[in-house]
């Protein structure tokens, strides 16, 4: 009878130890129920998914409680200090080129030396693009050729004349005081050269008492 007894009792503790087991390693719905509620509450979208992007403005009257309206993709960008850059300013126009100074009055020609020689009436002054305009003005190609009557434009053997119509290589020719030189007053100077080329004076033709060739 005893051995009966201690049997019986042997089987019920195997028996609630195989059910305490199991009911340790049972899935507990605990969680899910309180993870389901959370998230039902949320937006559901399209796919059976809650958003818990979307929420809603609340004003409450525990400042720490309420909730702001999301700022605009250019209110953040402002907030960053990183606001579109504004255009460009359109780039200037480029300067005109700059003509050359207007020509100052022309010199009187000064008198012959002691040997009877008369330079022009540029000699010793600044022999620039206004001096040469103001001696072209003045020259007549159908008057002899002279130290007071030339074409300071025209080259002889690849260079131009001094002050006084007088090329490289002759005699009494003097080193001109050249003027200043930039791109603007070269490219000023090749178009009055270019205009007088178009329009030559009357009698200005190979030949003519008052040119070299």
């Amino acid at each position: 009878k005893n051995l009966s007894s201690n049997t019986s009792k042997m089987k019920l503790a195997i028996a609630a130890v195989i059910l305490g087991s199991a009911a340790a390693f049972s899935p507990s719905t605990f969680g899910v129920r309180q993870s389901t509620a959370i998230f039902n509450e949320g937006h559901i979208g399209s796919g059976g998914m809650a958003d818990t992007r979307i929420v809603e403005t609340l004003q409450h009257e525990d400042p720490r409680k309420s909730i702001s309206a999301a700022p605009s993709f250019e209110e953040y960008l402002k907030s960053r200090g990183g606001a579109p850059a504004a255009a460009a300013p359109a780039a200037a126009a480029p300067a005109a080129p700059a003509a050359p100074a207007a020509p100052a009055a022309v010199p009187s020609a000064a008198a012959p030396g002691s040997d009877g020689f008369q330079y022009g009436i540029y000699d010793g002054q600044k022999w620039d693009h206004n001096a040469k305009k103001a001696v072209y003005d003045q020259w007549d190609p159908t008057a002899p050729r002279s130290t007071l009557n030339f074409n300071p434009f025209e080259t002889f053997g690849g260079n131009s004349p001094d002050a006084s119509g007088i090329y490289p290589g002759e005699n009494r020719y003097k080193d001109p005081i050249r003027g200043d030189v930039s791109y603007a007053i070269m490219m000023a100077e090749k178009a009055d050269i270019e205009a007088m080329n178009a329009n030559p004076k009357a009698g200005d033709a190979p030949g003519a008492p008052g040119r070299k060739n």
